[in-house]
């Protein structure tokens, strides 16, 4: 594979975007896989699941005592792969839409620009799969595919995919909630999943609370004083 085609894939979720929901932080956060892995990534996942007789989808709110073995195990999983995660975060107090004179939804592309348009590779190309569950229409991921292409016109194909046809995407789910877990839900403690965070922090060697520089599991706050 020649360095002008190399193709990576980007499965993207979200977490706490709706508005008014009393969660403080906003994340968006993408798992991302050289193209010609996702097979054996797709596979070594799921000889995970065989392996602990999980058979569900892999999500952050089914993170529970009796699967927290094969949740840990999964993490231990991303840290010894070539797999990236990356969050983008910000709080949700800060978003004064009348100051920028901009809707909501011309914030969230914003957000999107942030955590996409990182570490680009001009040479490559990039696929962005979104889950669908967030309804972004047609229009929409369009309309983000221009904006991603603003820069460096390397963002071959924007899509919305379902969850339960992705493994990596259901990874990113589980990824991002873990770190909105973190930020918004630090009150509710769940033994499992602060287990699970406790872990991710291990192999980080993060403590996940601000920006960090880490090409592995990178965390990006927007400040928008």
């Amino acid at each position: 594979m020649s360095m002008q085609n190399k193709t990576f894939n980007i499965y993207c979720d979200e977490s706490c975007h709706i508005e008014h929901d009393h969660k403080p932080y906003m994340f968006l956060g993408s798992v991302s896989s050289a193209y010609n892995q996702v097979k054996l990534h797709t596979e070594q996942i799921n000889e995970l699941k065989k392996k602990h007789h999980f058979y569900a989808e892999i999500k952050w709110t089914g993170v529970s005592k009796s699967k927290v073995h094969f949740y840990k195990d999964l993490v231990d999983y991303f840290f010894a792969t070539d797999l990236k995660f990356r969050a983008v975060g910000v709080e949700k107090a800060q978003i004064n839409h009348d100051a920028f004179g901009k809707t909501y939804d011309d914030f969230y592309y914003t957000m999107y620009y942030y955590l996409l348009n990182h570490n680009i590779n001009s040479l490559y190309n990039y696929n962005v799969y979104l889950d669908i569950k967030d309804t972004l229409s047609a229009y929409k991921v369009n309309r983000l595919k221009d904006i991603l292409n603003i820069k460096f016109g390397v963002f071959r194909n924007v899509q919305n995919i379902r969850s339960h046809e992705s493994i990596l995407m259901q990874l990113a789910d589980f990824m991002m909630g873990a770190i909105s877990y973190l930020h918004n839900d630090n009150k509710k403690l769940n033994s499992a999943k602060v287990q699970v965070i406790e872990k991710i922090k291990h192999h980080s060697n993060d403590s996940l609370l601000c920006t960090n520089y880490s090409k592995k599991l990178n965390l990006f706050f927007i400040e928008l004083r």
